[in-house]
């Protein structure tokens, strides 16, 4: 009962959309401006960057809670930790509250890493950086960042199989997620970094 009920919480916790509270907070629904997204890099984009970087903090905080508290808490493997964490990014991408349209799962994803992985979420970080300084695009740095983390744990080799598979499985998931801007790379029709849509 305890185990189930960290796993309910965890999906709550993640679906709360704070990208929409803090757009809505300020007169404006995101949903209706740059990509509609509820992420941090469309609040960053419409709202400005103190209103990003506070959407990125708040949704990386939804994973980290449930990735670093709640396996120390049932008392179980750092896989519970893992997968109350991957659970807490499902919520975020598919939150009940607004009918299981939600973010892509970055930053949640991020605050997982940093929760069961830091070390793997520094490598992560670190490409992230390393993409978007040379191409500019979020989505191209999100995509490749998340595939690096899979690659490293597994080279690392220092979490259990089940824990290395788990966040192999959200690397494929927050991909998936991005498979529109994924076409519209191939395309060139994906935005740049920089290129606002003011809700203003």
């Amino acid at each position: 009962m305890i185990l189930f009920g960290l796993v309910v919480v965890a999906y709550f916790l993640g679906a709360i959309p704070f990208g929409l509270i803090i757009a809505r907070s300020q007169g404006v629904d995101i949903r209706a401006h740059g990509s509609g997204n509820i992420g941090a890099t469309n609040v960053y984009r419409v709202m400005g960057k103190s209103w990003g970087l506070l959407t990125f903090f708040l949704d990386a905080l939804k994973g980290f809670i449930p990735a670093y508290f709640f396996a120390q808490w049932s008392g179980s493997h750092e896989s519970m930790g893992v997968y109350c964490g991957l659970i807490a990014i499902i919520g975020h991408s598919f939150p009940i509250f607004l009918r299981f349209k939600g973010g892509k799962g970055v930053a949640t994803s991020a605050g997982m890493l940093l929760g069961v992985a830091p070390f793997a979420m520094g490598v992560g970080l670190i490409s992230w950086i390393l993409i978007m300084l040379l191409f500019r695009y979020v989505s191209l740095a999100s995509i490749l960042a998340t595939l690096m983390v899979a690659i490293t744990v597994w080279i690392r080799n220092v979490q259990p199989v089940l824990t290395q598979c788990l966040i192999t499985l959200l690397s494929l998931l927050i991909v998936w997620l991005h498979r529109a801007n994924i076409e519209r790379l191939f395309k060139g029709t994906e935005n740049r970094f920089g290129k606002k849509g003011s809700a203003k």
